[in-house]
């Protein structure tokens, strides 16, 4: 039994903070019931390819976006249009723990399931809303998209190749780190909620926004500009204060070099064949290779450039010097430390046969995470959940199907 096994979650988000909160909590033990529009579902089952095939190869719905963030949850579809189908939302959300929403701010007040219209019904309710900018200030009401986020917030101002780099410009990140990282505050601030109720019975209001969760992930940067007044600028994957700390060409890759004192900067061009570089007075201290960075990585990367990656980071483990392959993902699945964790996992799904999903990070030793369900089709707990939740026999959900409600 999961730790959260005793929690119902109500999950009305789509996308993918939301349901990267969800799954959290679902990871947990927590029991997660996604709601969806009856015949398109979530966006992003939608989105690809690539979607999972069939044991005969052949594409199935499964997209992969959706699939990395819905395991352990269970479909059902409903209508919120329509007021049989709210209906079905309010009577879920009374036997709900805790609802999750990302609609635009307002929307679901249209429709009696805003947080002010469930906590009338259930008082201890926890109700977790996720917007681009929140719920108050003068961009509430505008859409949030990560991409954008990422640009307001900061993030790509210092995200990119350095600004003297000849056709440099700034960059967002390769994933969505704004709708990730507020899906795990969310999921922190539900925890927090929930400890809460537990020790008094009272329910709240989470108010989730990307921009804030950007600003404030953005750490030792945002806190360096509030400390000094200076513009943060972009650095590449150079660190502004210690050189080498980045990365260096080899033969067939890339690398990254971490030499955080003058001891390991030795080490490193000793095992290059370059010792004379540490032994000269222009390079002796860190502060002198930062002075001269222009001067020295040009070096260096002609050194890195004569051996392989796996020559480079043999030789610079066995020194001592802090270092890493970039590897791509076929590399990143098959490296000896991940299949040792078991981050690669494998779980029976109804149309794709044995899916690969990417495990929760999370290992606890009294009550562990476990993969009770593969990321659900659509629709395909309906039945089962209006039964056991709702008691509706077979007959009343079949008029629901006949009506367009589920």
């Amino acid at each position: 039994m999961g730790a959260l096994s005793h929690i119902r979650v109500l999950d009305l988000s789509r996308v993918l903070a939301g349901p990267w909160c969800a799954q959290n909590l679902a990871d947990l033990g927590a029991d997660v019931i996604k709601v969806e529009r009856p015949g398109a579902g979530d966006d992003t089952r939608h989105w690809g390819p690539p979607f999972a095939k069939d044991p005969k190869g052949r594409d199935t719905e499964e997209s992969a976006y959706f699939i990395c963030i819905n395991r352990n949850k269970r479909s059902i579809t409903v209508d919120i249009s329509k007021q049989e189908g709210q209906d079905i939302i309010r009577q879920l959300a009374a036997e709900s723990d805790v609802v999750i929403e990302n609609y635009k701010v307002g929307d679901l007040a249209k429709y009696g399931l805003d947080y002010e219209s469930l906590a009338k019904i259930k008082p201890d309710l926890i109700y977790c809303s996720i917007t681009g900018f929140g719920q108050t200030g003068p961009y509430a009401h505008r859409p949030g998209y990560d991409f954008i986020i990422q640009g307001m917030g900061g993030f790509m101002s210092v995200t990119g190749e350095a600004e003297d780099v000849e056709g440099a410009s700034p960059q967002k990140s390769g994933v969505a780190i704004a709708d990730i990282f507020t899906g795990m505050y969310a999921t922190t601030a539900i925890l927090a909620a929930v400890v809460h109720r537990d020790q008094t019975g009272e329910g709240q209001y989470i108010d989730m926004s990307l921009l804030d969760t950007q600003v404030a992930v953005m750490a030792n940067v945002s806190s360096a500009y509030l400390t000094s007044g200076e513009i943060p600028r972009r650095w590449g994957n150079a660190s502004p204060i210690i050189v080498p700390y980045q990365t260096f060409p080899t033969s067939d890759g890339w690398m990254i070099v971490g030499a955080g004192n003058d001891g390991q900067f030795r080490h490193f061009v000793t095992a290059g064949g370059e010792a004379h570089l540490a032994d000269n007075p222009l390079y002796l201290t860190n502060p002198d290779r930062v002075l001269r960075r222009k001067q020295l990585v040009p070096l260096l990367e002609a050194m890195t450039r004569k051996k392989t990656k796996g020559e480079w980071i043999a030789l610079l483990e066995a020194a001592n010097v802090p270092c890493g392959p970039i590897n791509n993902f076929k590399e990143v699945f098959e490296n000896e430390q991940v299949i040792a964790r078991k981050v690669q996992i494998d779980v029976p799904h109804p149309t794709v046969g044995s899916m690969k999903l990417v495990a929760s990070p999370m290992k606890l030793s009294k009550t562990p995470v476990e993969v009770r369900m593969a990321p659900p089709t659509l629709g395909q707990h309906t039945n089962e959940v209006l039964h056991e939740r709702l008691q509706l026999d077979d007959a009343s959900i079949a008029q629901l199907k006949e009506r367009g409600i589920i």
